[in-house]
């Protein structure tokens, strides 16, 4: 068996949540999380027990340190994870107020991430793992950090994982031309994508999602639409599956497609891993649970639950556990 069940990499940065529900120009304290999501997805898989690698370059500063001894403290193995003396560590400020919108920030224009190249791939993670996943995010931070990205889904998929994609974007970081092309680059090494419905539209405008990406080789499209719940494409067949959504008091709305992915890929990994319909509604079941406990906390990481916690979710059992 391969030693790991997932592995992803990419840019995880450190976070500046403003405290309550302060709008960020008027926020007068902070609560440190960590944040990015690929660290965000290693996280949730490895809280419901799955073994989950991670690399990718921080600072050689404090923020870096934190990252790594809070993502170790999940379980998560980060013995590939660079530290740049050169380069400092991302960070992500940010709010969360109900009643305006959600403000974000970034500090990651020459981070250490920015300089991940092919060099810097741990070639005995990528052909250890049953299953590697990426986003655009990284792809977009370089050319270096794309030849990276591409060379390690063929790395894993060479060595037979499974390679998810979700594209992820972020127009902070890019143009929605420059995004369509490296989402487009990147979609040709992968079998599983992981999308959003708005940011479908931008990276391939008037083509449904699963068409564009069927044509450049995937066999699963799912489509997450946030209230109006996901849908679970099968390329081969034209077959698409529907799941709603859990609700939820929403608190703090972001981390929910990263939160979603992990119920998903979390379902696949534990045996849910056929075409069936059942299987299907399961992954986007799950997916959507998992969603709706993130987005009922504040910041991204806190509501991503534990085994026990989803199961019990998921069997509708006690709400008070006494």
């Amino acid at each position: 068996m391969p030693e790991f069940d997932l592995v992803t990499f990419g840019e995880p940065m450190a976070l500046l949540l403003a405290g309550g529900d302060v709008p960020l120009p008027n926020a007068r304290d902070f609560v440190l999380q960590v944040a990015g999501a690929e660290s965000n997805l290693a996280t949730g898989l490895a809280r419901l027990g799955h073994r989950v690698g991670y690399f990718g370059r921080v600072g050689a500063d404090n923020f870096g340190e934190r990252i790594r001894r809070e993502l170790r403290a999940e379980g998560i193995d980060v013995s590939a994870l660079i530290s740049d003396p050169e380069r400092p560590t991302g960070l992500l400020i940010r709010d969360s107020p109900q009643a305006a919108p959600i403000t974000v920030e970034y500090r990651r224009a020459a981070s250490a991430a920015t300089a991940l190249s092919p060099d810097d791939l741990p070639v005995d993670l990528l052909t250890a793992t049953r299953w590697l996943h990426v986003t655009g995010i990284t792809a977009v931070l370089s050319e270096s950090a794309l030849a990276a990205t591409i060379t390690a889904m063929t790395i894993a998929a060479e060595a037979g994982a499974t390679v998810s994609l979700d594209p992820n974007v972020r127009l902070r970081l890019a143009e929605a031309d420059r995004w369509s092309t490296i989402v487009g680059r990147l979609a040709g090494y992968a079998k599983i994508i992981l999308t959003g419905r708005d940011e479908s539209e931008l990276i391939s405008p008037g083509i449904p999602a699963q068409r564009w990406y069927a044509d450049r080789g995937a066999e699963i499209v799912v489509v997450k639409d946030g209230g109006n719940g996901s849908t679970e494409y099968h390329c081969a067949t034209g077959q698409s599956v529907h799941g709603g959504v859990r609700t939820v008091s929403a608190v703090d709305s972001v981390g929910a497609g990263d939160a979603f992915n992990t119920g998903w890929i979390s379902s696949w990994l534990s045996g849910a891993a056929t075409t069936t319909a059942a299987d299907a509604e399961l992954r986007l079941h799950t997916g959507s649970v998992v969603a709706s406990m993130v987005v009922a906390t504040r910041g991204d990481t806190p509501g991503l639950p534990n085994r026990p916690t989803l199961d019990r979710v998921l069997g509708r059992g006690a709400d008070v556990d006494r």
